[in-house]
């Protein structure tokens, strides 16, 4: 048998899939055994997502105090681990990926190559790689636009992006208006703006203003 052409395909089959199994399982254990996960209190000690979620304060107040009280660490929390949970369960994932790939030019498209170090927290349990990109890839969306912006294309997509595919959330929103966004359209945008925080060219991150002064001059 293994001196015929099957017993040689079947043997190097084999062959392959032991070594994808190697490459693919067992060397990531074997880098990352030393790097616990972290969890979403970790990944909240983030000052570009704490200005994200203070500004959401700011702009949402009523609505903000109604489902989150105050931006705290604590409160930042619970918006981010909903805001994935939404994410996953709304299936957001079918339509956009969170995986830059070091192929075909992607990162003039989309950022920074995706590094393995970036998934060793809970929110990328399901890992959401994705493979469709009917929508752009979201692994470096956050602080790429406002949260109003969020909010607005959540609402209706199309009002932003005329030839979106994406469906509508009115959901999101308390009254069916973009200005009113509930807990869930608060998480949501959380998550969104959460996605890429951790680099240091997050595009918020060198023209940081005070949340005073921005909301003292909203026009500029």
């Amino acid at each position: 048998m293994f001196e015929s052409k099957s017993g040689i395909l079947l043997i190097g089959g084999l062959g392959f899939f032991l070594f994808a199994f190697l490459s693919n399982a067992l060397v990531p254990i074997l880098l990352y055994r030393d790097m616990p996960e972290q969890s979403v209190e970790e990944l909240v000690e983030n000052q570009n997502l704490i200005y994200q979620f203070e500004d959401l304060s700011l702009r949402y107040p009523e609505e903000f105090q109604e489902h989150y009280g105050e931006p705290t660490k604590e409160s930042l929390a619970e918006a981010l681990q909903l805001g994935h949970d939404i994410y996953v369960g709304e299936g957001c994932w079918h339509c956009h990926s969170q995986f830059v790939r070091p192929v075909s030019n992607e990162s003039a498209r989309w950022g920074e190559v995706s590094s393995s170090k970036e998934y060793q927290n809970i929110l990328n349990r399901p890992v959401m790689w994705g493979t469709r990109r009917v929508g752009p890839d979201l692994s470096r969306e956050g602080g790429r636009r406002g949260n109003d912006w969020h909010a607005v294309h959540f609402f209706d997509p199309a009002s932003l992006s005329p030839s979106s595919p994406m469906p509508k959330y009115p959901w999101f929103f308390d009254d069916n208006n973009p200005s009113k966004p509930n807990k869930r359209g608060i998480a949501i945008i959380t998550y969104v703006q959460w996605l890429g925080s951790w680099l240091e060219q997050y595009p918020l991150y060198e023209d940081f203003v005070p949340l005073e002064e921005q909301m003292q001059n909203p026009l500029e």
